[in-house]
């Protein structure tokens, strides 16, 4: 894992760190390996790989697979199902050619494929809004006669009565050329990867029915190719330079369908000045065409230079640019038929649905371009002491708004909020790297100001589809100490990470200081000041540490692991609700087993062994208007 901006090297929009994984490449010496897990809930987990030669020292092929299997854990009392399962598989396919000494290819294949029903939730309570009593949720469930399934949501129970099912499939192919040109090395990336994503889901995540239908079939396709010269040798200088080009295209069909309950649900009889039918949004919808096309480009090169044997000295930079093109529109269908009331009243109650949804199209199109780099100074101060300091800037260029905008006071797209901005990031950091003991244990520790400039989100106070792309600065400061070691067959690792994040400068947009509303304000209030505020998802307090243990026994080894985790209270919504706020929590795993001469391994393993019940996302659901 690398913290911080890493586009000097590490490709487009790592404004934050990159997770650089290298994967093992085709051996031609025979090898393989598999593992099966069973556990609770019918879970079965299958992963296996098999490497070789396949033509002499020129070709050689690894092939991986893996399946994983598991029952709902969240019970539908309507249907009887249980929800949330998981089933998908995935394959990963090499092949490795090396027809010289200075060439070789690696071309690369993989698919994986996801087919489950899923996903809901379950409730939790019940908030209140700033709306009347009678159109928030226990008054419009008790005209109904509607009551949750459970209260207590550990019951895991659903009432949902929408189908439910995510269908989804990615994969790609890519071509890795590296030629050894003496001085030099020339590498050649190329890819393209896909992904077909339609998803089923019951939006008002109950048994009424509100919204039947709740769907964004899209496809995804990217492309890509870069052009890398790195420096052969071992002098004091080092260097990789290249080129980057990227594409990507997405195409979307939304499409949105209400039931018989969702008029009485959703609007208010006083806002409208004819009766309401309770048919009248039964089977009204809304569909249609999303496009998305981007293109970028970039050129990038970094420098590392010995200045002594203890002093090295980094430099990289990065220009980035970008075009994008978008498109949007949807049409409006079904709901009660309106022939042959008198003009007014169709008019009115027209206008009603079109409070729900409203037919949009747009175009939208940005581009432009952004300088990043990173520099570092390292200093050994002994063989087993690194000391540092470095500091980077990273880009995350913006994007368009494919999925409506907001609308103005003419009931039109508010053109001005299809286009969220640029990120900005900057970050600096000191810190050291030592190794102990004869190399068998590390500790390291790092100080990390962070600063985020146009930071994109979506941070809304308001119910229905209307956004406000609000965006702040953001600027965190932590400290990240890390302990490893091994020591007569126990491995000890240890990592504490001290983080305070928070908005800043939201003055810049003219909102005035005041507390966060409940959530459900009057409409005309959809902006609320959140400075100060952490941002969504981010514990001020997250620490883990694992501990492994081997001792032989008999003709074999005796094995024994154990990892928890902990964080801090957190709030998981943009809009800093308070009934989003999550308690902190630790979750502990282990596992015993016993490894045979043969390389066979037999494990017992509990996943969180001390059954601690925990909450990691919530959701406001169910939205009325006023």
């Amino acid at each position: 894992m690398l913290r911080g901006p890493q586009g000097t090297l590490f490709g487009k929009n790592t404004t934050a760190g990159a997770i650089h994984i290298i994967s093992r490449e085709p051996t031609f010496e025979p090898e393989g390996n598999a593992e099966v897990s069973l556990g609770g809930n019918d879970f079965l987990q299958a992963k296996g790989a098999v490497s070789g030669g396949i033509i002499g020292d020129t070709v050689a092929g690894r092939l991986a697979m893996q399946i994983t299997k598991r029952d709902g854990v969240i019970r539908n009392v309507n249907t009887g199902q249980k929800d949330n399962e998981l089933d998908n598989f995935a394959v990963r396919g090499q092949l490795l050619f090396v027809p010289s000494e200075n060439l070789k290819l690696r071309l690369i294949g993989d698919i994986s494929d996801l087919d489950s029903a899923c996903c809901t939730q379950g409730y939790l309570r019940v908030g209140t809004s700033l709306r009347s009593a009678s159109r928030q949720f226990p008054a419009l469930a008790a005209g109904l006669g509607y009551a949750p399934p459970s209260t207590n949501v550990y019951d895991r129970l659903t009432d949902i009565d929408a189908p439910l099912q995510i269908d989804t499939q990615d994969g790609g192919l890519s071509l890795i050329a590296d030629w050894n040109l003496g001085a030099t090395a020339l590498t050649s990336v190329t890819a393209w990867r896909y992904w077909d994503w339609d998803v089923a889901n019951d939006r008002d995540y109950t048994g009424i029915p509100i919204q039947t239908i709740q769907r964004i079939p899209s496809r995804q396709d990217q492309y890509s190719q870069e052009f890398r010269l790195a420096s052969n040798g071992d002098g004091p200088l080092h260097y990789v330079g290249g080129l980057y080009f990227y594409k990507q295209k997405i195409t979307g069909t939304p499409i949105s369908v209400y039931g018989p309950q969702a008029a009485y649900w959703l609007l208010s009889q006083a806002n409208f000045t004819v009766p309401i039918p309770r048919n009248l949004l039964d089977g009204y919808g809304q569909t249609g065409t999303s496009d998305f096309e981007m293109k970028s480009y970039a050129a990038f090169g970094e420098v590392n230079y010995d200045i002594t044997a203890k002093l090295t000295a980094t430099l990289g930079l990065r220009y980035t640019y970008e075009d994008k093109d978008g498109a949007y529109a949807t049409t409006v269908f079904g709901g009660a038929d309106l022939t042959g009331l008198p003009t007014a009243t169709a008019a009115e109650l027209n206008r009603a649905k079109l409070s729900i949804f409203r037919p949009q199209s747009y175009t939208a199109s940005d581009s432009g371009g952004s300088l990043s780099g990173r520099t570092n100074i390292a200093y050994k101060l002994t063989d087993n002491l690194l000391t540092y300091v470095s500091y980077a800037q990273g880009y995350k260029s913006g994007g368009l708004n494919m999925s409506g905008l907001p609308l103005d006071a003419a009931n039109n797209p508010a053109l001005a909020t299809a286009v969220i901005k640029d990120e900005r990031n900057r970050t600096a950091e000191l810190g050291f790297k030592s190794t102990l003991l004869d190399g068998r244990a590390t500790a390291n520790l790092a100080r990390l100001p962070h600063r985020r400039k146009g930071l994109s989100g979506e941070h809304r106070l308001q119910f229905g589809d209307r956004r406000d792309p609000l965006l702040p600065r953001e600027r965190s400061r932590g400290a990240r100490p890390g302990l490893r070691g091994r020591l007569r067959g126990i491995a000890v690792q240890g990592l504490h990470v001290a983080r305070v994040v928070r908005l800043r400068g939201w003055q810049e947009h003219g909102l005035s200081r005041r507390p966060l509303p409940a959530r459900g304000a009057d409409r005309g209030d959809r902006a609320c000041n959140l400075t100060g505020v952490r941002l969504a998802g981010l514990s001020r307090w997250v620490g883990s540490l694992g501990f492994d243990y081997e001792h032989p026994l008999g003709e074999g080894t005796f094995v024994f692991h154990t990892d928890s985790s902990t964080r801090s209270g957190y709030n998981s919504d943009t809009s800093a609700s308070r009934y989003t706020e999550i308690s902190g929590y630790t979750v502990t795993n282990a596992s015993i087993g016993f490894r045979f001469p043969s390389g066979l391994e037999a494990d017992l393993f509990a996943r969180n062994l001390f059954d601690r019940d925990y909450i990691t996302a919530l959701t406001i659901q169910t939205a009325t208007q006023a």
